[in-house]
C-alpha cells in the first residue's frame, strides 16, 4: 500500500495530528508566551530583562542542531515514534522551569533542554510527514497543518498562559502548558500519527515510492541555495519586524492600540496565507507564482516605515503577513518538488535550521541599529533590499525537476 491508496480516514488522521502538533510546538508554547513570563521572571528574581531573553538564542542554536539530526533520524526510522518520545521530554523540559530558583545557569540549562527535544515535535517534523502522506494536494496539505496549527497555538496559548499567570502564578503558567503539551499532544499522536506507508521495507521496495536527492546532492544544485538564502532571509526578517512592530509603529507617534492591530494582522494573515499559498502551488506548474508574494513585504514595510495614518499601516501588516506565509508555505513543497522525497527530513532539516539561525539573530540586530542611529529607520531601508535580493533568488528558481507528479503525486529526481 502507498500513501496515494491509503485510507482518506488515515490520510485525514494524521493531517489533524499535525495541526494539533503545529499548535502545541515550541513556536506556541514558548516563543509566542515569552513576553507573558518576561515581567514575572525578572520581578521575581531580579534578573535583566536582557539576561532572561538569551534563552530565545539559545534555544535558536539548539534547535538548528537538532532540526537536520532528527529529520534524517525520521527518513531512515520513520517518525511516529520518535515524536511521541520527543513530545514526553518536550513537555517534561517546559514543567522544568516552575522548579527555577534564581540560578540563570540552570534557567539557561532548561532552555537547552527544550531547544533539543523541542525540535522533535516540530513543524519540520510534522511537514515532512504530511509530505509523504499526500501526494495530492500536497502544498494545500502542509498550508493547512502549518498555517493553522500555528495560527491556532499563537492565538489561544498566549490567552492561557495570561490567564494562569494573572490568576496563579508564572510556576503554574509553566505546569499548565506542560500538561497541555503532554494530555492534549501524546493522545491524539498515539491515535492518528502514523508513518507513511513504505517505512520498515527494505531500501529496494521504499525506492519507487520515496525517491530524491540526498543532502549533499541537494546541496550541489542552485536551487537549494536559492531557497534556503531567501526563505532564511525572509523569515528572519519577518520574525524581526513581528517582534518589533509595536516599537516601531510608536516610534512614529502612533498609539499602542494601533502597533498592537498591526500585529494581529501580520500574525493573523500569516497564518491563513500559508494555506492559501499551499493551494495556489498546488494548482501552479511553477514556482514563480511565489515572487510576487515574497516582495510584498517591501512595500509592507514602507507602509509601517512611512504610512500616514493607521490604514495604510494596517495595510503593510497585510503584505508583511502574505509575504510571511508564503515563506514558510512553499518551503516544504519546494523540497518536495525539487529535491523529492526520500531524504526530505533531512533536507527540511538544514533549510530549518538556516531559518531559525537568522530568526535568532535579525532581531539582536535591528535593535542594534536601533542603539546606533535612534531610529528603526535604516534598518528597514536594509531589510527592504534584502528582501528584494530574496525576491530575485526565488525568480531564478528553475522548473521543477519533472512533470511526473503534476498533481503531486510523487516526485521522479534524476540523478
Amino acid at each position: 500500500m502507498s500513501a496515494a491508496t491509503a485510507s482518506p480516514n488515515a490520510r485525514r488522521g494524521v493531517l489533524f495530528a499535525a495541526i494539533t502538533g503545529n499548535a502545541l510546538c515550541a513556536t506556541a508554547t514558548v516563543h509566542a508566551v515569552f513576553g507573558t513570563f518576561l515581567v514575572p521572571l525578572s520581578e521575581a528574581f531580579a534578573w535583566p530583562r536582557a539576561s532572561i531573553s538569551v534563552v530565545l538564542g539559545i534555544i535558536a542554536l539548539s534547535s538548528a542542531i537538532v532540526y537536520p539530526l532528527a529529520g534524517r533520524y525520521a527518513d531512515s526510522h520513520g517518525t511516529r515514534r520518535m515524536v511521541l518520545i520527543g513530545n514526553v521530554l518536550f513537555a517534561l523540559s517546559v514543567g522544568a522551569l516552575a522548579f527555577s530558583n534564581g540560578s540563570l545557569p540552570m534557567f539557561y540549562a532548561t532552555f537547552l533542554a527544550i531547544g533539543i527535544f523541542g525540535g522533535i515535535p516540530s513543524t519540520a517534523i510534522f511537514s515532512k510527514l504530511v509530505a509523504e502522506w499526500f501526494r495530492e494536494n500536497r502544498g494545500t496539505a502542509l498550508g493547512i497543518s502549518a498555517g493553522l496549527g500555528n495560527g491556532i497555538g499563537a492565538v489561544c496559548l498566549p490567552i492561557l498562559a495570561a490567564v494562569l499567570v494573572s490568576h496563579y502564578g508564572w510556576q503554574m503558567g509553566y505546569v499548565g502548558i506542560a500538561l497541555l503539551i503532554a494530555v492534549v499532544g501524546t493522545p491524539v499522536y498515539l491515535a492518528f500519527l502514523k508513518d507513511a506507508p513504505g517505512f520498515g521495507k527494505v531500501e529496494e521496495e521504499r525506492a519507487d515510492s520515496a525517491d530524491g536527492l540526498s543532502v549533499s546532492q541537494a546541496a550541489r544544485k542552485p536551487a537549494f541555495w536559492f531557497i534556503m538564502i531567501a526563505i532564511a532571509a525572509g523569515g528572519g526578517i519577518s520574525t524581526a519586524v513581528l517582534s518589533h512592530v509595536v516599537p516601531i509603529v510608536g516610534d512614529r507617534g502612533f498609539s499602542l492600540a494601533t502597533g498592537t492591530a498591526v500585529l494581529s494582522v501580520l500574525a493573523l494573515v500569516g497564518s491563513i496565507w500559508q494555506i492559501v499559498t499551499g493551494r495556489m502551488l498546488d494548482k501552479s506548474s511553477g514556482p514563480r507564482i511565489i515572487v510576487p508574494m515574497y516582495a510584498l513585504a517591501i512595500i509592507g514595510l514602507f507602509a509601517l516605515e512611512y504610512g500616514p495614518s493607521s490604514g495604510f499601516l494596517i495595510a503593510g501588516g497585510t503584505c508583511l503577513g502574505i509575504s510571511l506565509g508564503c515563506q514558510f508555505g512553499s518551503l516544504p513543497f519546494f523540497i518536495a518538488r525539487y529535491f523529492g522525497l526520500r531524504h526530505f527530513g533531512a533536507i527540511l532539516g538544514v533549510m530549518y535550521s538556516a531559518v531559525i539561525a537568522a530568526q535568532g539573530t535579525t532581531p539582536v540586530l535591528l535593535d542594534m541599529a536601533f542603539d546606533t542611529f535612534h531610529t528603526y529607520r535604516p534598518a528597514i531601508h536594509i531589510a527592504m533590499g534584502i528582501m528584494a535580493a530574496g525576491s530575485m533568488l526565488l525568480l531564478l528558481l528553475p522548473a521543477y525537476r519533472s512533470k511526473v507528479d503534476a498533481k503531486g503525486l510523487g516526485v521522479r529526481v534524476r540523478h
